[in-house]
């Protein structure tokens, strides 16, 4: 594992009177891809709207604990400083410009980036070797391309900013599972590229194929943590969030199952478990 470039230290929040969050501690490490899995309600939005200053926008506060980037405090920034420092997040349910053409978003994506505009071009040379097709429909609406096209357009939209940490909210979300499993090609690439992602998804078979590192949330708290193959092995992770268990011949056992034989070696699992 190398240095930390994000750490999320005690971080509690809540909306209102309602805590979403309880001390949860996650680590992204440089150059990793860290998976967020859990049920409806475990946190896992909160987490990654905390991380980018917009939990504000959703009424919701962090209360307690740090959030930390290449060692400086972000916690309490305005979104458009944890831009600038290097972190983006693509929400859920892609949320782009539906009215605006595929080049005015992707233009969008860029505006209070560094670099100027051979920086700009540079990050849109690379959308477009990632996203071919947003280079054939860059005059049309955002707002007419089909739900994988619009989550590929969301994706380019951040990285026009050349993040450091790229945060994804459930991108294979309403997806069919050979468009969800290109979004999963293009992670690992974005990932190979040298950005870091924080990956939030509730299909974990998918997580656990993409990610080097996963934690488990449970009622706004860490129940499990360790690496993508440890969580794989787990009983307790397959049983409940890979399928395997339970009636044989579904697709979700099937896609658990091939998850633990990728990447199980008959070593026993050697988890964090955190109280809740």
């Amino acid at each position: 594992m190398g240095a930390a470039a994000l750490r999320v230290q005690g971080l509690s929040a809540g909306y209102g009177p309602v805590r979403a969050l309880s001390g949860v501690t996650v680590e992204v490490p440089e150059g990793a891809v860290t998976a967020v899995l859990g049920g409806n309600g475990a946190g896992k939005s909160t987490l990654l709207r905390a991380i980018s200053g917009t939990l504000r926008f959703h009424g919701g506060a962090i209360t307690a604990g740090t959030v930390e980037f290449g060692g400086r405090r972000l916690d309490g920034r305005a979104p458009a400083r944890i831009v600038a420092a290097g972190i983006v997040q693509v929400p859920e349910g892609r949320q782009v410009f539906a009215r605006m053409t595929v080049a005015d978003n992707l233009r969008a994506g860029s505006l209070g980036a560094a670099g100027g505009r051979a920086a700009e071009r540079r990050a849109r040379e690379r959308v477009l070797e990632l996203f071919p097709v947003l280079a054939e429909r860059a005059r049309q609406r955002a707002g007419l391309l089909s739900g994988g096209e619009q989550q590929m357009l969301a994706m380019g939209r951040a990285l026009m900013a050349a993040p450091r940490l790229l945060l994804l909210d459930e991108p294979s979300l309403g997806l069919a599972p050979m468009m969800a499993a290109r979004i999963a090609d293009t992670v690992r690439e974005i990932n190979s590229q040298g950005t870091s992602v924080l990956l939030v998804e509730q299909n974990a078979a998918l997580a656990l194929k993409v990610a080097t590192h996963a934690v488990v949330l449970e009622n706004g708290a860490v129940a499990l943590s360790g690496t993508a193959s440890e969580l794989a092995a787990s009983d307790e992770v397959r049983r409940r969030y890979l399928g395997v268990g339970h009636e044989a011949g579904s697709e979700d056992t099937a896609a658990g199952a091939a998850v633990f034989a990728a990447h199980a070696d008959g070593a026993p699992p050697t988890l964090r478990r955190w109280s809740a």
